[in-house]
């Protein structure tokens, strides 16, 4: 089994309306992902790509088989910031 890259795990941010909203409203950021990830990846790969803490993980497949996850970060990260450099905001 091959190991997958921390740098290859998050494939790109999404950015929809419901996700812009989620950033403001949960402190949360989704990210369409490698499907072969585990959460710990995913986690590993957002705390290390842009320098933030991670609270929880929700992951999901949409109805283009792509994986979603639902990333929200602690209290003292604020997920505008991560949208801003993202330049989702």
């Amino acid at each position: 089994m091959k190991i997958i890259e921390y740098y290859d795990v998050v494939e790109y941010p999404v950015i929809t309306e419901k996700a812009v909203d989620l950033i403001s409203t949960a402190n949360r950021l989704t990210f369409v992902v490698n499907k072969k990830s585990t959460k710990a990846q995913i986690k590993d790969a957002v705390e290390k790509m842009y320098n933030v803490k991670v609270k929880t993980i929700n992951t999901l497949l949409d109805r283009k088989n792509r994986k979603k996850a639902f990333v929200t970060l602690s209290k003292e990260n604020n997920a505008q910031d991560v949208a801003n450099k993202l330049g989702i905001l």
